[in-house]
């Protein structure tokens, strides 16, 4: 009887542990993977702003629809705060604070531009502006905001790698790490 309860007490201790000290591989996936669903604050957005995807109409099976400019940002608005939470509600280690705190930092900079920046070009496109007024409000986000956006993925990338190879985690690093026009 005594060591049915030893046992209860060392599997519940375990499963504590686990789940207090999330391996090497979740602090991976969630501070430095999730980043693939912003990876594209540069020209690849700007790609999905001018050609976006198709939605089902409402009560339909077949019938579809472009998605409006608006419906795509505040689907990335939504991206980004659920994975910056995420990303805060792991448990920050020393082994982990890098790219815990490199990942937060690139969610929190992409955040209000997407919130403001992002959200001013979807009116234009869903108003239809002119193309040139489209290219050229693109362009000044990029330039105002695509040198630090660089730095900041780099930084992430540069800590992902060293974490990944720290802890054997086995990833394909040959994409490109800084998005541009």
């Amino acid at each position: 009887m005594m060591s049915k309860y030893l046992f209860l007490v060392a599997s519940c201790i375990s499963l504590l542990t686990i789940s207090c000290n999330p391996k090497p591989q979740r602090y991976f996936d969630v501070a430095v993977l999730s980043i693939n669903m912003i990876s594209d604050f540069g020209g690849r957005l700007e790609y999905e702003m001018a050609n976006p995807s198709v939605t089902l109409l409402e009560g339909t099976k077949d019938q579809t629809r472009p998605m409006k400019r608006s419906e795509i940002i505040e689907e990335k608005i939504k991206i980004v705060e659920d994975h910056l939470k995420d990303v805060k509600d792991l448990r920050e280690t020393d082994d982990s604070r890098g790219i815990l705190e490199a990942s937060i930092a690139l969610h929190e900079f992409v955040l209000p531009v997407f919130k403001t920046e992002y959200v001013q070009l979807a009116k234009l496109y869903d108003s239809g502006a002119a193309k040139e007024e489209i290219a050229s409000y693109q362009q000044s986000i990029w330039d105002k905001y695509g040198n630090r956006f660089s730095q900041l993925f780099d930084a992430l990338t540069d800590a992902g790698k060293k974490y990944a190879t720290k802890h054997e985690i086995k990833v394909t690093w040959d994409v490109k790490t800084s998005p541009t026009l």
